[in-house]
């Protein structure tokens, strides 16, 4: 029998402390039947997602190469954002809505990045459902707009990208 490797991570950051967790597949593998999403993080991020805020001292934990040109800052911008609007919802109306994971504080694009990098959890395939569900607004898109118009509903769009969902290829 073949044994997995392990590797420990364990995060210190202003969101988490001492949060540890084990990555046991390879990065941007193995993923579950049902979970293909058309874009990795790096790709997010090199986007443009979550007005360059989101990873704001959190970022240690992931590899340097997802940054590479993309700003982080300590503020929401939507002009970093691919389609320039703002497309997000406050993480309060994530956790009053009952979205979070304690192991994931900073909502479904962190427990997405834990997972291509190879963390394995008990909350997968919740995650997995809401991103399934999520799909809806593509196919709206897809109805409701024409074939490289990316002036309509941009907003649906850049939520796409949020959910690893390519918006522009429509």
């Amino acid at each position: 029998m073949l044994r997995k490797r392990k590797k420990k991570i364990v995060v210190n950051n202003n969101i988490q402390k001492d949060y540890e967790y084990y990555l046991i597949e390879p990065s941007g593998r193995n993923f579950h039947d049902s979970f293909q999403p058309d874009l990795s993080p790096r790709q997010m991020l090199s986007l443009g997602v979550f007005g360059g805020y989101y990873f704001f001292g959190c970022k240690e934990e992931f590899p340097k190469s997802w940054f590479k040109g993309v700003r982080v800052i300590s503020f929401k911008n939507p002009n970093l954002n691919y389609f320039k609007i703002s497309a997000s919802q406050s993480l309060k109306v994530w956790q009053d809505k009952g979205w979070i994971h304690p192991d994931d504080p900073k909502g479904w694009f962190q427990w997405y990045a834990r997972y291509y990098m190879g963390r394995r959890h008990a909350d997968d395939e919740r995650q997995i459902k809401r991103w399934r569900a999520f799909r809806r607004h593509l196919k709206a898109v897809e109805k409701n707009c024409k074939k490289g118009d990316h002036s309509c509903r941009p907003k649906q769009r850049q939520a796409l990208l949020h959910w690893a969902y390519d918006s522009r290829k429509i």
